[in-house]
């Protein structure tokens, strides 16, 4: 009776684990697939939108060297804003600890590279994805906007915008060549598992506070 009921449980979880490898399977590809509907490489096809959100990252990597994601991010903000393909720009990360601040550092990068400082508004509660695609409906009053960031983390964005009903497109920053590691893999495919929970849930950002009016 015992060897019936283990075999019966080993069953299940063996079902149920086939059923979860299925699901993350299916949401990495809805994911990508969407992602890149929206997604634009290429600065003349990619049309014009008022704001544009750069999602933050750290600037420098574990090793004190810099962090090429974050460089290509801003290089991207700075070609979408020169070629007139963005009248805004939002920079939206997390700012956690004093000596860590993202929205600060891409700001002052921005402003270096040649864009106005009244040209640049600073999202300081985008510790994920969500806040920074969801804060910037709520609180930025913006219904439709370009996200930048690299392509992997553009479909994440753009799928988890247009499931919430946003007009969101993307704008793909330079990723760094070679064949991406494990890490990025396996956090990447977490993530937009995530993404699914949160959807299923209405997961909503951590901080809204009050709304801020960008100009027209």
């Amino acid at each position: 009776m015992l060897r019936k009921w283990l075999i019966g449980f080993s069953m299940f979880l063996g079902f149920l684990w086939l059923a979860l490898f299925l699901f993350v399977l299916w949401i990495n590809l809805e994911v990508t697939k969407i992602g890149k509907q929206y997604s634009y490489n290429s600065i003349t096809a990619i049309p014009h939108n008022h704001c544009a959100v750069v999602l933050g990252t750290n600037k420098y990597i574990s090793t004190g060297k810099k962090n090429l994601y974050y460089n290509y991010r801003i290089q991207s903000a700075v070609l979408l804003y020169k070629n007139k393909k963005t009248d805004y720009i939002i920079v939206s990360g997390d700012n956690k600890y004093q000596s860590y601040n993202e929205p600060v550092s891409m700001f002052n990068d921005l402003v270096e590279a040649g864009i106005p400082k009244d040209r640049i508004f600073l999202d300081y509660a985008g510790f994920r994805t969500l806040d920074s695609v969801v804060r910037c409906f709520m609180v930025f009053g913006q219904h439709q906007f370009t996200v930048i960031s690299q392509p992997f983390h553009n479909h994440r964005a753009v799928f988890l915008g247009r499931e919430r009903g946003l007009e969101v497109i993307a704008f793909n920053a330079g990723d760094l060549s070679g064949r991406p590691s494990i890490k990025v893999i396996l956090r990447e495919i977490g993530a937009r598992a995530l993404l699914a929970y949160d959807l299923l849930t209405g997961t909503q950002p951590h901080f809204l506070g009050e709304k801020i009016v960008i100009p027209d």
